[in-house]
């Protein structure tokens, strides 16, 4: 099994925040793809960042964050700003109204 590290543009911070969703290897990210692996993410309460995201996406082409040109990070961004609407739409309680008014803390360890 391979460390989540072993795929291009995640390093230990991304490590620590698949591991509070219980991912903990890069076949599992693998296998489930960019799309449900940041969805779950948003759900644990990881704050959401579109260039996250992008890491994410490219690293599992084993390509450089940076390299989308400008059609292809726009649908990007389209996929990410469904992800997260798709998260917020599940959050009750406390944690939704911290997130639409901005202020909900850092959920780093």
């Amino acid at each position: 099994m391979a460390a989540i590290t072993t795929i291009r543009n995640l390093g230990p911070a991304m490590e620590r925040d698949f591991r509070k969703c219980g991912l903990t290897t890069a076949e599992e990210i693998r296998a489930l793809g960019a799309d449900e692996v940041y969805g779950r993410l948003i759900g644990t309460g990881v704050r959401p960042h579109f260039a996250a995201f992008l890491a994410l996406v490219m690293g599992l082409q084993d390509r450089d964050w940076l390299s989308p040109d400008p059609t292809e990070k726009a649908q990007l961004r389209k996929r990410f700003d469904s992800i997260r609407s798709v998260t917020k739409d599940a959050q009750t309680g406390i944690e939704a109204e911290l997130d639409r008014l901005g202020i909900r803390p850092n959920q780093g360890t």
